[in-house]
């Protein structure tokens, strides 16, 4: 099971390997905040809270943009992160700079 909480909405779905948290997002009508979809703006940003391990692993995008002190602290952009394996519970809050 996948939780996704936006700014006031909150879903429970099914992940989808290959698909990034955003799109999940998204299709799931939760408000979760995005400019640019490739990684630059980091309005995606999101704190992973659980089931980080079943995601892939960051992307050269979520190096530049958060770095490793982010990264090592949970923080994953959601346009980037992608489900790689639905075998347990994954939850993420986005978490924007602004």
């Amino acid at each position: 099971m996948l939780t996704l909480k936006g700014r006031t909405i909150e879903a429970r779905i099914e992940p989808r390997v290959g698909a990034t948290l955003l799109e999940l997002a998204l299709g799931a009508g939760v408000d979760w905040q995005f400019n640019c979809s490739r990684g630059t703006c980091a309005r995606c940003r999101c704190l992973i809270t659980e089931g980080g391990e079943q995601l892939e692993e960051s992307t050269d995008a979520e190096w530049i943009r958060l770095g490793p002190e982010e990264l090592d602290a949970g923080y994953r952009l959601g346009c980037q992160a992608r489900i790689e394996t639905t075998g347990g519970t994954i939850s993420a809050v986005n978490r924007t700079y602004f």
